[in-house]
């Protein structure tokens, strides 16, 4: 029998797709159209220079910098996130009283303000008066600087003030990939765990041998959106560092955003946009290529 086609379904989707093509298909078309022309937002003549934008970007130092930023950032907090994540999903999936105010507790951070949040580990890290120079103090720690007279400034080093970045992405990324592993994690039949702690296998061996494989597909998941989000970096760079110090935390939607908003170059941050699009793409390919083979030996796929 062939199915009959309601038109008022599409009334349902039409919101969505009205949304999605005014919002980020028109916007997408109009930027390949700027990132193909030397257009200076001040200036009324806005010649079309071809791929000249992308040539001159290869050549440009400070953008291959964001970019080499923005990929140090990636490689360090994706990783770390999702490590964080499963282990904590791991602990509030046993069945203990209470263990719902902790699930909530894990999750604040990602229905919180950007900005908020930002603020707050501004004053953690505060040079003088930061929560984390506080303690240091308070336990009499003394290593590279005087904590007592000129205190540790995190957020003015290089190395410091991007590892700040990481350390703050994977406390607010700690909710949303917590829950997707969780989800994952009570799928997993306990059926398979009672077997295999019958047949006599420890605790890192039934971790190993049923967790890890029946939650590939959801690792690989997590490790698709992580990675998109890691190379959206925005809020937190400029709100704490401006993409200092010594352009360390200069990542590329920040640099995008310079050169739109502070050089006014549209044509050139157009570009850096398309390029910006380009790397989140070939990278999820490349992840998908290497993760399906394991997701379909788990069966899951």
């Amino acid at each position: 029998m062939r199915a009959r086609s309601d038109w008022r379904g599409y009334l349902f989707v039409a919101p969505a797709t009205v949304y999605l093509l005014v919002f980020s298909f028109v916007p997408m078309v109009i930027a390949a159209y700027l990132s193909v022309h030397r257009w200076h937002l001040l200036k009324e003549d806005h010649p079309f220079v071809g791929a000249g934008n992308y040539l001159e970007l290869l050549r440009n130092p400070f953008f291959r910098n964001a970019v080499w930023n923005t990929a140090v950032f990636a490689a360090l907090s994706v990783p770390l996130g999702m490590i964080v994540a499963l282990a904590v999903a791991i602990l509030v999936n046993q069945k203990l009283r209470g263990v719902a105010v902790f699930r909530t507790l894990y999750y604040i951070p990602a229905v919180s303000s950007g900005v908020a949040l930002s603020m707050v580990w501004i004053w953690i890290l505060l040079p003088q008066d930061g929560l984390i120079n506080y303690i240091l103090r308070y336990l009499g720690y003394s290593g590279d600087y005087d904590f007592l007279n000129a205190p540790a400034p995190w957020r003015l080093l290089p190395a410091p003030a991007m590892l700040c970045l990481v350390a703050m992405s994977v406390w607010i990324g700690l909710g949303p990939r917590m829950v997707i592993f969780l989800a994952g994690l009570q799928g997993i039949p306990d059926s398979l765990y009672e077997s295999a702690e019958i047949d006599g296998c420890n605790g890192w061996q039934r971790f190993r041998y049923i967790t890890l494989p029946l939650l590939m597909p959801t690792t690989f998941f997590v490790l698709i959106t992580s990675t998109i989000a890691a190379f959206q970096l925005f809020t937190q760079v400029y709100i704490m560092t401006r993409g200092g110090p010594q352009r360390a935390t200069d990542v590329v939607v920040y640099h995008i955003y310079k050169e739109a908003w502070h050089r006014l170059q549209i044509g050139m941050a157009s570009a850096q946009s398309y390029v910006l699009f380009g790397i989140i793409l070939l990278i999820a390919i490349v992840q998908f290529a290497l993760m399906r083979r394991r997701v379909e030996d788990a069966g899951e796929w």
